[in-house]
């Protein structure tokens, strides 16, 4: 099975679904990984700054044992300008990819990054030119999801969970790769910031470990 993962930024990915990505690699399946923004830094691009970031997200993908990552190269925070220039590169990919699962951001998450990334994918994956597609799921991201406003639009209201009991180290061990991007706790993108959220998340489902996801899709043959 091919398993197409699509993130804004890098480390998206494994704040989101690191245990997920591990459990398809198990399982035997073809995992393939898109950031669309390269990294600014204070506003500013640091090309030096953002190829460290890229080999950070190399090492994460040798971490968790998947098969491709690919880079974009947009402008981060500003990837809502035009969908368009997202929208093009990605239906590219797909079509290279073929995948029967994909993974993308949450709709009404806080970053206009992440909602940007969402409405180019649900263009790119619409059941009428990407009928293949059995399953859609979008993933939160800890310290952009659940900051939104509470609003009904902006509410994470899980429908699916992947069991990572078996994974959560894995993803502690892969998230330790962004070393830019780690924080200290209690901020929700620390390790134990995230340990305690898949417990959570386990927790909601009878679980030790747990990712939860809102699927869009689900399609049976």
């Amino acid at each position: 099975m091919n398993t197409l993962f699509i993130s804004a930024h890098m480390d998206d990915e494994v704040l989101g679904c690191g245990g997920t990505i591990a459990r398809h690699v198990t399982s035997g399946d073809r995992v393939f990984v898109a950031f669309m923004a390269h990294r600014i830094y204070n506003r500013t691009f640091n090309k030096k700054k953002n190829e460290i970031e890229k080999r950070h997200a190399r090492q994460v993908q040798d971490v968790l044992g998947y098969k491709e990552a690919v880079f974009f190269d947009m402008l981060d925070e500003r990837l809502d300008t035009c969908i368009q220039d997202m929208l093009i590169p990605l239906e590219k990919y797909i079509k290279k990819v073929k995948p029967d699962v994909v993974y993308c951001p949450f709709r009404g998450d806080n970053s206009q990054d992440h909602r940007a990334v969402f409405d180019a994918a649900r263009i790119a994956i619409r059941p009428s030119t990407n009928r293949a597609i059995r399953k859609v799921l979008m993933y939160e991201i800890p310290s952009s999801t659940e900051q939104s406003p509470p609003l009904y639009e902006s509410a994470f209201l899980p429908n699916y969970y992947v069991d990572i009991t078996k994974y959560i180290d894995k993803k502690i061990k892969a998230y330790r790769c962004y070393k830019t991007e780690k924080r200290e706790y209690p901020h929700p993108r620390s390790e134990k910031g995230l340990r305690i959220l898949a417990q959570k998340r386990g927790i909601e489902i009878g679980l030790d470990y747990a990712e939860a996801f809102m699927i869009i899709r689900d399609k049976w043959e």
